[in-house]
């Protein structure tokens, strides 16, 4: 009998695997990055489909097997995608993710990432569209810095701890002053990637 993970977690990103199944790149709070296959997913009468969008916030049941991560169970917390109405929102969220994406290939077992991509996201949803620059700048060097790819210090109001970022407005109103050192700093850190 395998056993069964419950976990948070965001689809970062979705393909299709045959006729009806789908592959998952899926961030959760537990266990990281992952990658996931969902069966019959892609049927018009699938109860996971709308669960397992991209961008979408879910309760997931996942099971490890002898060919990976399958997603037996998920239950829609937040679909991020509809609630990032403007495309330069949207734009910006896929800009970071993907980032994340091409970081990870494969699975990482970081899962101080998603909080940084959770609290990116609800800066992005929230917040005024001038501050989405900030947020798009202290997400991704908060994932540089998670992935140990930046070795400087911690993002305004974040502590010690580079992997919690600071979204605040203040926070993000700092960062948009200091603009060409985070991207100077975005920027070393994806060459020191060898991306």
């Amino acid at each position: 009998m395998r056993h069964k993970y419950e976990t948070r977690g965001i689809v970062l990103a979705r393909a299709g695997a045959g006729e009806n199944h789908a592959q998952l790149a899926i961030l959760t709070a537990d266990l990281g990055l992952l990658r996931a296959r969902a069966t019959g997913v892609r049927h018009t009468k699938s109860k996971l489909a709308h669960a397992l969008v991209t961008f979408a916030q879910s309760e997931l049941t996942l099971v490890a097997g002898r060919e990976g991560w399958r997603v037996t169970g998920a239950v829609l917390e937040q679909n991020w995608f509809v609630r990032l109405a403007s495309t330069d929102a949207r734009r910006r969220a896929a800009r970071v993710t993907g980032l994340l994406l091409r970081l990870s290939p494969g699975e990482a077992p970081e899962a101080a990432l998603y909080p940084v991509v959770t609290g990116f996201f609800e800066a992005l949803g929230g917040d005024t569209p001038e501050s989405h620059e900030g947020a798009e700048l202290v997400a991704a060097s908060s994932i540089l810095a998670v992935l140990g790819f930046d070795s400087s210090a911690a993002e305004p109001g974040a502590g010690e701890d580079p992997a919690i970022a600071a979204f605040s407005s203040d926070d993000l109103a700092q960062v948009l002053g200091e603009r060409e050192r985070y991207i100077a700093r975005i920027n070393r850190g994806i060459e020191a990637s060898g991306l």
